[in-house]
């Protein structure tokens, strides 16, 4: 070998050190950047002409593993959707108060309790009626206050998802920016550390926004699919498309997210035809899309329940009661009957004129059962008319179908009472049913259940619609319909339409015993949710829609618009207490001016088994601490979801990071041996520039 041979191999030689040297301490100015994987150069054999002349140095390459990094990616989605869950049903409950606080609803309903017990007692007053009042008053208020911030919830969530599918879009145009670098320095044999950690960077945070599938290609590019299979990134570049991003509100239905092609910069363009699959997409944002469509709405339609069995409870006692004095005209609401409808009651009911005093004037008890089959509501209108002859007059709004009893002289007043057997439709009485003595009122609902039949005519009319939509347990959209009613048909008729729409193939539609539709889900489609966004409907003009009258959502109960009613707030003593008595001649005295047996029934009616529909059977006490630890179960949960998902993003990212991560020691060892192996080619070439001197200093 000659001297110059030997200079060449020893330069390569310091070469390579000086790579080595630079590509360490690299690694050590980045030993504590997150997603920083550490390089390593390359060195390869220098031969020329089959002789070995040094050492050739290559780019610096990237150590890393894609199967650790792909499983950071899989862990990232988990823990994004368990973060989002956890956040909001612990702010869920955070709303219901602490188990036992003075506000909190269970104590709002004890407390309506213990003022109707307080109004049993020999020293009952006008402060103790005016407490019940009160409570009944506030329980309201705090139901209709916990529903507004539990759709202020829902609106925040969908705020959430508005911005986060603008960062998703941002990530994706980035990832996409990063695979045409990558690809481009690895056609040129260039190191693509840089580009690829910073892609790897992106592909992290977007992976816990979106749970997805990331595919390698033999270009240094990557390829990104949603975790419902629709493509994100190949070589074209998508963007989500989201109608009301960052909007912010709560409604009954939401757009999709839609997927389009888009420019290098972003642009959205054409639509791809594709959407993704809401809760299905896993991450951040399919947490936020189960919270908004399925958790929070179950969560209010359960508080509308037990507004309705509150409603129910107080109303079934105050219209078997009467007030003293009577008042003189018993106004009722809309029922969503009208005259013509079928009557549907059995049993009877006691009607009666009294004076002020109580002393009977005129009476009439109506058995609804001897009426026959055909009897409508106008047949029992009349024959209440016949019974109390001039003394009193019942009317039937024809516009609502609201029941007014009115009595002739204004120093008389009207009384209803039940009968034996107890009047009952859809398991109600007859002034419970028409809302004549309520002290809870709704505009928006009867707060009673409809009663109707299947073979009952449904009252609306063509061009009328009503959406409906089935969501399973995890909120994913199972299937949607809409309901067009036709003039003329029966509820049998809606109930044909609706077991041969789409919904139909997860489950089946029958009407109860109390004339509310029932949803049946089929064995895999079990915890199946019905909503309905939007209803057009109303019967037979009376205001009623659907929606009301099916009971098929919590949203029948009217809570938004529950109310004492106006008369009891301005004057508690008007409040029902006392019994029409059955049995009285004319001219004895029917009510009791002390009589406060309407109280006793008020503490019986707040603790018997009321019906929540598809939640079963329940006191209102027992259904409240259902609805309570309900939440405060999925709220613990879903800590420990994240706990669980959480730790094990974690342990996968130091799995990572122990691979490809820089480790010190490893480093400045790997220091050393360049050191010394940069001052062994420095020593051979002082040796040979020596030889070379020797070699001239001959020659002279």
């Amino acid at each position: 070998m000659s001297l110059v041979d030997i200079l060449g191999s020893a330069r390569s030689g310091l070469t390579a050190a000086q790579a080595a040297l630079k590509t360490v301490s690299t690694n050590i100015a980045n030993v504590g950047t997150p997603g920083y994987a550490r390089e390593a150069v390359n060195l390869t054999t220098s031969v020329i002409q089959g002789r070995v002349v040094g050492v050739a140095v290559g780019e610096p390459s990237r150590i890393a593993d894609t199967f650790l990094e792909d499983i950071v990616y899989n862990r990232a989605g988990d823990a994004g959707r368990a973060d989002a869950e956890a956040t909001y049903l612990d702010r869920l409950q955070s709303l219901l108060g602490e188990p036992g606080a003075q506000g909190g609803i269970p104590a709002r309903m004890d407390a309506i309790t213990a003022a109707a017990t307080a109004m049993t007692g020999l020293s009952n007053s006008p402060q103790t009626v005016g407490n019940f009042v009160r409570q009944v008053e506030d329980a309201i208020a705090s139901l209709q206050q916990l529903a507004q911030d539990t759709h202020q919830v829902q609106a925040d969530a969908e705020a959430e998802i508005g911005y986060n599918v603008d960062r998703v879009n941002s990530l994706l145009t980035r990832i996409h920016q990063l695979n045409g670098e990558v690809a481009r320095l690895d056609g040129l044999g260039r190191s693509t550390s840089g580009a690829a950690d910073q892609r790897m960077q992106a592909v992290e945070e977007l992976s816990g926004l979106l749970s997805i599938t990331v595919r390698h290609q033999p270009d240094g590019r990557i390829t990104i699919d949603s975790a419902d299979g629709k493509v994100l990134i190949d070589r074209q570049l998508r963007q989500l498309s989201y109608a009301i991003s960052g909007g912010g509100a709560a409604q009954g239905k939401y757009p999709p997210i839609n997927l389009h092609f888009a420019d290098e910069a972003g642009n959205i363009g054409a639509a791809t035809g594709e959407q993704l699959s809401g809760a299905a997409s896993g991450g951040t944002i399919g947490g936020l899309i189960t919270l908004r469509d399925t958790v929070v709405p179950g969560f209010t339609d359960k508080l509308g329940l037990l507004f309705g069995g509150l409603a129910e409870a107080v109303n079934s006692a105050s219209n078997a009661s009467t007030a003293m004095p009577p008042p003189n005209s018993l106004a009722g609401r809309a029922t969503g009957l009208t005259g013509a409808d079928r009557l549907g009651f059995t049993g009877q009911a006691q009607f009666a004129v009294t004076d002020a005093q109580g002393t009977l004037v005129a009476t009439t008890t109506v058995d609804f059962s001897a009426l026959g089959a055909g009897a409508t509501v106008t047949t029992a209108v009349a024959a209440i008319n016949a019974g109390l002859g001039a003394t009193a007059t019942a009317s039937l709004d024809p516009l609502t179908g609201a029941l007014t009893l009115t009595a002739a002289n204004a120093a008389n007043g009207v009384s209803i009472g039940q009968g034996t057997p107890p009047s009952d439709r859809a398991g109600v009485g007859f002034s419970q049913f028409f809302g004549l003595n309520d002290v809870i009122q709704s505009a928006e609902s009867a707060l009673v259940p409809s009663g109707f039949a299947p073979t009952d005519a449904h009252g609306f009319t063509t061009g009328q619609t009503v959406e409906l939509m089935l969501r399973d347990a995890q909120g994913r959209e199972l299937a949607s319909a809409s309901l067009a009613p036709q003039t003329g048909g029966t509820f049998a008729t809606l109930l044909t339409n609706l077991n041969a729409s789409p919904l139909a193939a997860y489950g089946s539609f029958s009407m109860d015993a109390r004339g509310r539709f029932v949803f049946t889900p089929q064995p895999g489609a079990a915890g199946a949710r019905i909503s309905i966004p939007s209803d057009s409907t109303d019967r037979s003009g009376t205001g009623r829609t659907f929606t009301a009258l099916s009971g098929l959502t919590g949203s029948w109960a009217g809570l938004e618009s529950g109310a004492v009613r106006k008369e009891l707030v301005g004057n508690p003593t008007r409040l029902p207490l006392a019994t029409l008595q059955s049995g009285i001649a004319v001219g004895a005295k029917a009510l009791g001016s002390g009589d406060v047996s309407g109280a006793l029934a008020q503490v019986n009616a707040l603790s018997a088994s009321r019906d929540f529909a598809a939640h079963g059977t329940a006191s209102l006490e027992r259904y409240t601490s259902d609805l309570m630890g309900g939440i405060g179960s999925a709220a613990s949960i879903a800590k420990d979801r994240l706990t669980d998902a959480t730790a094990r993003r974690t342990d996968a990212v130091n799995r990572r990071d122990s691979f490809s991560g820089v480790n010190l020691d490893e480093e400045l060892t790997q220091m050393v041996v360049l050191q010394n192996s940069y001052s062994a080619s420095a020593r051979v070439i002082t040796a040979a520039s020596q030889m070379y001197d020797t070699l001239l200093e001959m020659t002279r």
